[in-house]
């Protein structure tokens, strides 16, 4: 299993940035892949960014071009850099995991989340 620590979220105007954390509790590279989505107040849970299996980089157009998804292996943390904040972008938000079982399934492990609110 892995668990999964969010940090970061707040309060932000409009047109502000945030930085939001997930340290992991092994190491990144016995992970499958990792992510972050976000859940607004009525609305499904949506990804925003993922490191795929192959290591590449997949972002919701909705926030491509603001929005960076980067990892520090030895600190076993995935980031995601928030620029350029919008209303829209008020959710809470999750890191997620998927991994690999010695059955050779996929589980996706979840954090707690962390609220991001940009309003004025």
């Amino acid at each position: 299993q892995v668990q999964l620590v969010e940090s970061g979220g707040g309060l932000v105007q409009p047109g502000g940035s945030l930085r939001l954390s997930c340290a992991a509790s092994r190491s990144l590279f016995s992970i499958y892949a990792m992510g972050w989505y976000r859940q607004a107040p009525g609305k499904q849970r949506e990804l925003v960014a993922a490191f795929t299996s192959g290591g590449s980089t997949n972002y919701a157009d909705s926030v491509k071009g603001r929005f960076r998804i980067s990892r520090d292996n030895a600190k076993n943390t995935v980031y995601l850099q928030m620029n350029s904040l919008k209303p829209e972008d008020t959710a809470v938000y999750y890191c997620n995991a998927v991994i690999t079982t010695p059955e050779n399934r996929f589980l996706e492990v979840w954090g707690q989340g962390t609220l991001v609110t940009a309003s004025s």
